[in-house]
């Protein structure tokens, strides 16, 4: 396998919209796009892998016996190595192929049903995705569990001390986000994981919002389990991953069933494969896997903590930027350094979705609603609001004609 620095030798962040074809296409023209907390453009190293899969490369994985087939298993698998090492994963076994980081979550629920049992905890903080939430919900319903969770400061910060009361003897399991989608706060993953290991407790961590701007190391996060989906790191949707200690992977029973999961069948049972193919039921997201593979090389290509920084100067632009103008409430850490490229906010007077609507008028991107957060906009004492995301390419002018837009939007609703 070729090193990131090989794949990609001239690859600069001062010419890394040269990448992404879409900024060079007439229908992206005068185009701004700050909606990277829902998806991101995809560079052309990833649609390159992604076509030379499907037009090339296709053939059943871990089955055929002849060359192409062969090839196929040997990429895919590449694709699992190369994510392993993308986040410091003991080794390639941990890595288990999703459609998303929605479905990861999904499966640990799932597999660790049988652990929750009545009277036992599971604690989320305020601020989680409803991927990171609904699962939960329902799993402490069926097994009459206690779901519990961890509060927020004033400031859109997780509160540590909420988090030592909420965590206990009964804890099971620890669900949160790495990085907020709506505050863009930067949880300390390690400090609750600390915390939580103190009473026998696992804890999950949602990095969909962080994996393609910090450097994600599981061993250094010392959580239990981690996803991410591939299209918020600029690679293909339908793609994420779930990696998980490997005995605990082991213990766990797969959530979907069907062929390539077993290595034996009777009448009335079956026995699982080691994982993480027990967990890869069915035909593979061949192209997919080889798409987010190609994001994982791009990213890895720049120097350690390059994007962190870039990201950070520009988050600190546009937090600046926005607490200038008249009118806006801005949700979350008031230090660019405690938050990652989101920016959530109020305009006075004006319904999130109209905001959204005018900046659409002047085609820059925003997204309006409660992001998939409704507990945490009840405590901003909001329904919704307006957000403004960062991605690898997006720059100061982008965020100067946000800014313009808001003008314009306050404009046309007086």
């Amino acid at each position: 396998m070729n090193a990131p620095d090989k794949l990609y030798p001239d690859l600069r962040l001062d010419g890394i919209r040269a990448c992404f074809p879409c900024f060079a296409s007439a229908e992206w023209e005068g185009v701004r796009y700050l909606d990277n907390a829902a998806t991101t453009q995809k560079p052309a190293q990833v649609i390159e892998a992604v076509r030379r899969s499907m037009a090339v490369g296709t053939a059943p994985i871990h089955r055929g016996l002849y060359p192409l087939a062969e090839q196929a298993t040997f990429d895919y698998e590449r694709a699992r190595s190369t994510l392993a090492s993308f986040i410091d994963a003991r080794c390639a076994k941990e890595i288990v192929f999703c459609a998303s980081a929605t479905d990861a979550i999904g499966r640990v629920a799932t597999g660790w049903a049988a652990r929750i049992g009545a009277g036992d905890e599971i604690c989320v903080t305020r601020m989680e995705h409803h991927s990171n939430l609904l699962p939960w919900q329902r799993l402490c319903r069926e097994r009459r569990a206690r779901l519990r969770f961890i509060e927020i400061t004033s400031d859109g910060r997780l509160d540590l001390a909420s988090a030592r009361s909420c965590i206990g003897a009964r804890t099971r399991l620890v669900a949160l986000c790495h990085v907020s989608n709506v505050l863009g706060t930067l949880n300390p993953v390690p400090e609750v994981v600390a915390i939580a290991h103190q009473h026998g407790a696992h804890v999950l961590v949602d990095a969909a919002q962080s994996i393609a701007h910090l450097p994600v190391d599981v061993q250094q996060l010392g959580c239990d389990f981690l996803m991410f989906s591939g299209h918020k790191m600029y690679g293909p949707s339908g793609i994420g991953v779930l990696w998980g200690r490997r005995a605990l992977l082991e213990a766990m029973e797969p959530a979907l069933l069907g062929g390539g999961i077993v290595t034996s069948v009777g009448e009335h049972s079956a026995q699982w494969r080691d994982a993480p193919h027990r967990f890869e039921a069915g035909s593979p997201n061949l192209a997919g896997a080889a798409g987010l593979e190609a994001a994982a090389r791009m990213l890895s290509a720049f120097a350690p903590g390059a994007l962190y920084r870039h990201l950070g100067q520009l988050t600190e632009y546009l937090l600046d930027r926005l607490r200038r103008l008249a009118g806006v409430t801005l949700y979350g850490p008031t230090e660019p350094t405690e938050r990652v490229g989101i920016a959530s906010f109020q305009l006075a007077g004006i319904h999130p979705h109209d905001v959204a609507a005018a900046c659409g008028d002047l085609r820059v991107c925003v997204r309006a609603g409660n992001h998939c957060c409704q507990l945490l906009h009840e405590r901003l004492g909001e329904p919704g609001s307006v957000r403004a995301s960062l991605g690898i390419y997006s720059t100061r002018d982008d965020v100067d004609a946000l800014v313009s837009a808001l003008d314009y939007a306050r404009g046309q609703m007086q």
